[in-house]
């Protein structure tokens, strides 16, 4: 009894002790890949997702209108909005997304739904302000009658460091 009270009383006081010690685990810094030979399905989402970052830095509402689903959602650093909040917000300048340097994309098909993630250094005018920061992007888009539509288009802010300008891209 007295050795196992021991035990218990040691390892009481030395585990803590020992993970004390232990630095905290690091975060994943592994990004996404873009596959070298993507499927056409694939190569026909990315190239709409593709055409989506120009028309935005062009300020081209209407024919971001005719990729954008009625029902989608778009989901900022700032908030969640729908369709008609994101054109109007893109169309009067309230957000200006100037430029979007891909630097990887993963496109994964799944039945009448693809799934985008991109890796992006994103140099916007917020407010009127210059911002740029990393983000990885998620779309989600939907076929229907042989169409993608954007459904869902997520920013999630990333801890790299903006490789934007230590490329000069």
């Amino acid at each position: 009894m007295k050795t196992a009270m021991l035990s218990l009383l040691l390892s009481t006081l030395i585990a803590p002790a020992f993970y004390a010690q232990q630095a905290p685990p690091q975060p994943p810094t592994e990004s996404i890949k873009t596959a070298a030979n993507p499927t056409p399905e694939q190569q026909e989402v990315i190239n709409i997702s593709n055409m989506k970052w120009d028309w935005m830095a062009e300020k081209k509402v209407d024919s971001l209108e005719t990729i954008f689903d009625d029902k989608a959602m778009f989901t900022h650093m700032g908030g969640t909005w729908g369709k008609t909040q994101e054109l109007a917000t893109i169309k009067s300048g309230g957000v200006w997304y100037k430029k979007a340097v891909v630097y990887a994309v993963d496109a994964r098909i799944f039945g009448s739904t693809a799934i985008l993630l991109e890796d992006i250094d994103l140099q916007a005018a917020v407010g009127g302000h210059e911002v740029t920061n990393p983000f990885m992007v998620t779309e989600v888009y939907i076929q229907e009658n042989g169409k993608w539509k954007l459904a869902q288009l997520t920013f999630s802010h990333l801890l790299r460091p903006v490789k934007l300008n230590s490329n000069k891209n």
